[in-house]
Formats: structure tokens, sequence, C-alpha cells
């Protein structure tokens, strides 16, 4: 995992002050991997490192980190002493984050900086750096001699999701929390969508959703879930003209036949059609809309472009 400087922007934004804690080092039997954060403010937090004892004790920790508003380094064993039989240790940095602070850290480069131990940088971290900067080589999430190096998150994969209804909402609040994804929810007005969007989703109301696809970015992964089956041709006809990474189109497969038929009749080629996946979903897991979501989830999760058409679903 990376640093999300747009999350952590928000967090601030909403919060004021807010204690980032990070699983800096892992080893043996751990709840979550190097990377994995939370944030935490006096009133609630967001995120996990892994739930239970561990993250009870960490949050307890962030809170108090806050009120004295100095960040630690801790190294923390999880045993019986904490009523886990994971057997591993993690160590964690909390580091208290405002304004300022973020406006110090880079922009587009791994952001290296001392959080605890000797003041010289170790030169395995500069020579990381460097090669970064100069190379492109990617680095990864590492704490040594107090000096933490991590890289700023990935550009965020587009997903767009256009409808609204049971499965849209499902969908949305299955993914949302997901990191890695930008998430723009299309429907046709705006008492559609429910009183609250999860964060970080970009709600467009559009009377006509089909004018918006000349501003979908053309790597983008698209679902296709609207009430009306006028609407999914239209957009199955425009997203073909467009381009996208990925194409899923909610429907039996009699529907999709006769969506065939017709986009072909369109003047598009058998082969372009076939990039667009009809049914979506896992039947394994049934029709229920949150099944459908997961199964959804699990096919985008495996960042195979093809990765739709290997699902069956919903009607």
């Amino acid at each position: 995992m990376s640093l999300d400087l747009e999350h952590l922007h928000r967090a601030v934004a909403a919060h004021g002050t807010v204690a980032r804690v990070l699983v800096a080092a892992a080893a043996g039997s751990v709840p979550r991997e190097v990377g994995a954060e939370m944030l935490v403010w006096p009133g609630g937090q967001s995120g996990t490192i892994g739930g239970g004892a561990l993250e009870y004790d960490a949050v307890r920790d962030a809170r108090a980190c806050l009120a004295h508003g100095a960040g630690q380094v801790q190294r923390v064993a999880l045993g019986p002493a904490r009523g886990q039989c994971c057997g591993g240790a993690v160590t964690l940095v909390i580091e208290c984050l405002d304004r300022a602070a973020l406006a110090a850290m880079p922009a587009d480069l791994p952001y290296l900086r001392r959080v605890d131990g000797i003041a010289d940088c170790p030169l395995s971290l500069t020579r990381s750096l460097r090669q970064a900067r100069g190379e492109g080589r990617a680095v990864t999430t590492c704490l040594q001699d107090g000096w933490l190096l991590e890289p700023l998150v990935a550009p965020a994969r587009a997903v767009w999701i256009w409808g609204a209804g049971h499965v849209g909402r499902a969908l949305v609040q299955v993914l949302a929390p997901l990191p890695g994804l930008s998430i723009t929810w299309i429907d046709t007005a705006p008492d559609r969508f429910p009183d609250t969007v999860p964060d970080g989703v970009t709600v467009l109301p559009a009377a006509n959703p089909a004018r918006l696809i000349p501003h979908a970015p053309a790597q983008a992964d698209h679902l296709i879930l609207t009430y009306s089956h006028a609407l999914d041709l239209d957009l199955c006809h425009g997203l073909l003209l467009h381009g996208f990474r990925t194409a899923g189109l909610i429907g039996s497969a009699t529907k999709w036949a006769r969506f065939r038929r017709r986009l072909a009749a369109m003047g598009h080629a058998p082969d372009r059609i076939g990039r667009i996946a009809c049914p979506i979903g896992d039947p394994r897991l049934g029709k229920h809309p949150t099944a459908i979501a997961i199964g959804v989830a699990a096919a985008l999760l495996a960042e195979h472009p093809a990765a739709f058409l290997e699902q069956r679903g919903h009607p």
C-alpha cells in the first residue's frame, strides 16, 4: 500500500489534525501487511490495521499523540500478553498530520523522513530515493534505523458506475472502501442517489447520461446497470465508440443476445461487441445486489481485462 495524499487532505479538511497509524514493519503472523494504515481523530477513525487488541491499543495511543502533538514509533509483539495468538510482531508509526504537515510532503515522489532513531539517513534509503527520482524505479514501504520511506499512491483506477438502483448502490458500498479506485457514479437525476454517499465517490446526475461518456478516461472500467434497457443500449453504443478498459452490463443472456444484434446493426464489429461482458456477477454467490457487487469487485481486484467475461449473473 502507498501514501494517499488526496485521502489525507480530505481527512484533515474534515477533522483538523489527524493521527495516521501505519504498519511500517512486520514479522511472523500478523493481522495486516506492511503499508496498512488507519486515520484517527478525537471523535472517530477510518481504515484498519487488523482490528482486535492491536487496533484498540493503537487508537488509544494515536489519540494520546494527538493530545500531546507528537508522534511515536512502537514495536508491538502479538502474543498472549495482548490476548492474541498471532505470534508475530509489528512496528507502528504514528504521525500527527495537519495542513502544514501535508504541505511539506512531496507531490509525486516517494516520501522519505525521519520518524525516530539516528540523525543520518541510511544510505540504502537515499539510494532508493535517488533511483526513484532518476530512473523511475518503484519503492516499497521501508522502515530502517528510524527513517521511513513510502511510495505515493499510484494514479487511481477509474470506475464509472452507470445507475443508482439497488445493484448500483451495492456496488458503490462494496467498491468505495477499496484502495486505488476512483469511482464516478451517474444517474438521470439527483433524487436517484442516496442521501449519504461514501467519501471519495463523485456523483454526476445527468438527464442524458450517455452525453458524459466523452468525459470518461479511455482506460476506465464501466458497469452499466440503469433502470432502462434503452439507456443501457445507448451507453453500450457510446462506450464502444469511445473506448474503455473493461465494461460490464447487467442483464440476462436473452437481453444480451438482443443487444448484440442491435449493436451489430449500429455498425459495431462482433469482436468489439464481445468486449462488453454480460451478464455480470458470480452465479455461485446468488442474485442479491450485494452478492452481485461482491462478484464484480472480485473481478476488478483480479486486475485482468477479461475478468468480467468469466462471470455470470443477474437477470
